[in-house]
């Protein structure tokens, strides 16, 4: 986690304001996410491993802007340009670090909204946010200009097996649910800042008495790499709307479904490729 703290912190902080009654801060978050996989013994060209790899890693770096103020919040991906010959590999290998929709979180209210595309038909997660039994502790680093307090808890997460992904049709698949999925309690490590007394934070984290700056778990870390406070061009916080209406468990039922058919697709295409032309 360490190795990301590379980036440069441009954090731009007129305190004055903070209080105003029409606030409004925009912060630029970095995420990465490791991915554990091994391509060593697959049938393929050693250019096509390397292929692969590259698209995996490209797919899991992601920068989003959240734009803030005291009780709202969306948080978008920036869009990136595709590079040559990727073609829809990113959609296939980000599997780990789902883009989803605008993430719309009303923390007065207690819920999140968000607008989700999968394989063509358009889903609105209509939920209360989840909530997380912080611990807040004592220990401070600076994170730009900002004191950052840490702050901890464990979270349940549910993630997809790339390995299971990987795994060519035909292969030892006795216990399909675990293959596909792995599900484990994460320590989640946050970094907030009073500072900015407002308890939002990138993605689904909230619940802090101050604005998250950096928040960490098992194998991916969101970094704030900008911060702007009362900015001249202003946005409007609005929720998304459209799409069917459903909770985050029928949301979740649904793309796993989904995320099985694509492996099982995946897996037949993966076999012919290793099985075909060097």
């Amino acid at each position: 986690m360490k190795n990301y703290l590379f980036l440069l912190l441009i954090l731009i902080t007129p305190i004055t304001g903070i209080y105003a009654q029409d606030f409004q801060g925009e912060a630029t978050y970095f995420s990465k996410t490791s991915v554990d996989i091994n391509l060593d013994g697959r049938q393929m060209p050693e250019d096509r491993k390397k292929q692969i790899m590259q698209r995996i890693k490209d797919a899991n770096e992601r920068t989003y802007k959240l734009t803030f103020d005291k009780t709202q919040s969306i948080y978008k991906e920036e869009e990136k340009l595709e590079q040559p010959g990727n073609g829809r590999g990113p959609s296939r290998f980000g599997m780990m670090n789902p883009s989803g929709g605008d993430y719309y979180k009303d923390v007065k209210e207690g819920r999140y909204k968000v607008k989700n595309e999968l394989l063509g038909k358009i889903f609105m997660v209509d939920d209360e946010l989840p909530q997380l039994d912080w611990k807040l502790g004592g220990e401070t680093k600076q994170i730009g200009n900002y004191t950052a307090f840490k702050a901890t808890a464990i979270k349940s997460i549910k993630r997809p097996n790339m390995r299971a992904m990987f795994r060519r049709r035909g292969e030892n698949t006795e216990n399909k649910e675990e293959e596909e999925f792995i599900e484990k309690d994460v320590e989640i490590v946050a970094w907030y800042t009073p500072d900015i007394p407002v308890s939002q934070g990138p993605g689904e984290y909230w619940g802090l008495p101050g604005l998250i700056l950096e928040v960490t778990d098992d194998v991916t870390v969101v970094l704030c790499t900008k911060l702007v406070i009362n900015p001249a061009d202003r946005k409007e916080i609005k929720a998304p709307n459209g799409g069917k209406k459903v909770t985050q468990k029928e949301y979740d039922k649904i793309a796993k479904e989904k995320m099985a058919e694509m492996r099982e697709n995946f897996r037949g295409g993966g076999g012919r490729r290793g099985g075909g032309r060097p």
